[in-house]
């Protein structure tokens, strides 16, 4: 079951075969769900406690943001997850991402990002630096986390 799942996601949620500026090969590189997917989990296990309030954050993010129904929504996280293990570094999700996603599409992931920060009640000191270092590695301006971080905290009135 699991190896279809992985020729399922390896097939249908790869970037098509394509050659970037440099005439360099972009098969292999993650779709962009599974590469915000990864961001998403990178950022969940950040303080090295992924909360099962986290957990639900993510899940309906996920299906949320890209229109899929509960299973196969876990299916994205679990595939991502073990892609996010085996990276190397976060470059290959975030490069993708800052190629395709407009400003506003890297401002609603990164205020998903700040829910994920948010939603065990606790902000760590590691998560907080790690949206800084993505937000620079998504070409954001340091603003616009603010502004993310801003929607995303919890209001308590």
């Amino acid at each position: 079951m699991l190896d279809a799942l992985k020729s399922f996601f390896s097939d249908k949620m790869t970037a098509p075969e394509a050659a970037d500026e440099s005439g360099e090969s972009t098969a292999g590189h993650p779709s962009l769900q599974v590469a915000a997917c990864a961001l998403l989990l990178e950022i969940a296990y950040a303080d090295d406690e992924f909360a099962d309030s986290e957990r639900a954050h993510l899940e309906n993010a996920v299906q949320r943001h890209f229109g899929l129904e509960p299973e196969t929504a876990q299916q994205l996280i679990e595939f991502a997850d073990g892609e996010r293990r085996r990276g190397v570094d976060l470059h290959r999700f975030t490069r993708l991402i800052t190629e395709s996603y407009s400003l506003a599409q890297k401002t609603v992931l990164l205020e998903t990002m700040w829910g994920l920060v948010y939603a065990d009640g606790v902000v760590a000191q590691h998560e907080t630096y790690l949206m800084r270092k993505l937000c620079h590695l998504l070409d954001v301006k340091p603003a616009y986390l603010s502004e993310a971080r801003k929607k995303a905290k919890p209001r308590h009135d």
